[in-house]
């Protein structure tokens, strides 16, 4: 039967489709969230009295390519997982190790997306730029709650597939 095969195409797509529709909306409305990079690079919004202010970042110019950089990365990691979907559907009946092989791409991408929602939003938005402390410009629970989706796919990603008489 593979549940756990069946489990783990589904997980990968799930989070590969994510990553889709997050890219698309950030080429699509590429302003809303511009604005959103900006303001915390910008770090305008955090409290009035922090002593961090001096890491902001004012050019235009960083916080498009800066933007740019995080659309790239949502859509690589889409790309990576939504193949690796369709190659862990074409190898779903076949042996363990050529299963494991369609797995690939997705813990790339899976990597990518921690990278990307843990390293740069978490760390680097959050403690760096102080995102913390804004009320309106704060992007940490979603951040947040993307690296645990991820975070959590990945460990059901690693699970062993089971043998013929399991389930």
């Amino acid at each position: 039967m593979h549940t756990k095969r069946y489990v783990q195409l589904i997980t990968v797509f799930g989070i590969g489709l994510l990553s889709l529709l997050i890219s698309l909306g950030n080429i699509t409305d590429y302003w809303t969230n511009f604005e959103f990079v900006k303001h915390v690079l910008m770090m305008d919004t955090i409290f009035p009295d922090s002593t961090i202010k001096y890491r902001s970042i004012t050019s235009p110019i960083l916080h498009h390519i800066a933007y740019i950089i995080i659309i790239l990365m949502e859509a690589m990691m889409s790309v990576l997982l939504l193949s690796s979907t369709f190659s862990m559907y074409k190898a779903i009946h076949l042996n363990e190790p050529l299963f494991k092989k369609a797995k690939k791409n997705a813990f790339i991408g899976i990597t990518i997306g921690i990278a990307l929602w843990f390293i740069g939003f978490e760390v680097i938005g959050g403690e760096w730029f102080g995102m913390w402390q804004s009320t309106t410009w704060n992007g940490l629970s979603s951040a947040n709650r993307i690296v645990l989706v991820f975070g959590l796919c990945y460990m059901m990603l690693s699970l062993e597939v089971e043998k013929k008489e399991d389930y």
